[in-house]
C-alpha cells in the first residue's frame, strides 16, 4: 500500500489487521492520547490530526504531520513487545529552530534530524526495560534506532536501517 501522506511505501505489518491504535503520553505537556489511527484499510485523518498535535514541538508549539510509516513502526514495536501501554514521548516533531537550539547544547543532535520531518520519535515504554525496547526496535529492521540509557529513551525513525548509542 502507498500513503499519499508519506509519499513512500507504507508497510502495514499485518495486512489483516482491522484496526490499529496507539497511545501517547507527552512528558513535556502532560497530554495523553489513545486513538485508533487505522481502520478498514485506511488511515483516519482525525486521529492523525490528534497525533500531530500531541507530538508537536513543545518548545515552539509548532505542529507538523507525523509520517504514518512512523506510526506503523510504533504499532509494530508495541505488538512485538506485547503491550498496549502508552509510549512516553520525549521528542516527536522538532522544528528547525528547536533542532538548532538542541544542536548548540549537545553534540548528539543531527543537523538534518528526521524529527524535523516527522519521521522520528524518542520514547520510553512503561513496564519495558529500555534495553528490551531497543532490542525489539532493532529486530524490526524498519529504520534507525538510537539507544540513550543515560537519558532514558530509545530513538526510532523511518530512515535507513542503522543503530547507534
Amino acid at each position: 500500500l502507498f500513503s499519499a501522506l508519506s509519499g513512500r511505501a507504507f508497510a502495514y505489518g499485518n495486512a489483516l489487521a482491522q484496526s490499529k491504535a496507539l497511545a501517547f503520553y507527552n512528558l513535556h505537556t502532560g497530554e495523553k492520547l489513545r486513538t485508533e489511527f487505522w481502520a478498514e484499510g485506511k488511515l483516519i485523518p482525525e486521529a492523525l490530526g490528534q497525533i500531530n498535535r500531541v507530538l508537536r514541538d513543545h518548545r515552539t508549539n509548532e505542529i507538523s504531520a507525523i509520517d504514518p510509516t512512523l506510526l506503523d513502526l510504533l504499532y509494530r514495536l508495541q505488538r512485538k513487545i506485547g503491550t498496549q501501554q502508552a509510549f512516553h514521548v520525549i521528542s516527536g516533531y522538532r522544528s528547525p529552530a528547536s533542532n538548532s537550539l538542541l544542536r548548540s547544547q549537545s553534540g548528539g543532535v543531527a543537523n538534518r534530524s528526521l524529527h524535523m520531518s516527522g519521521k522520528a520519535i524518542d520514547v520510553a515504554l512503561p513496564g519495558c526495560k529500555l534495553a528490551d525496547l531497543r532490542r525489539a526496535a532493532l529486530s524490526l529492521r524498519a529504520g534507525g534506532v538510537g539507544y540513550y540509557p543515560a537519558s532514558g529513551f530509545v530513538h526510532v525513525d523511518t530512515g535507513r536501517v542503522r543503530q547507534w548509542t
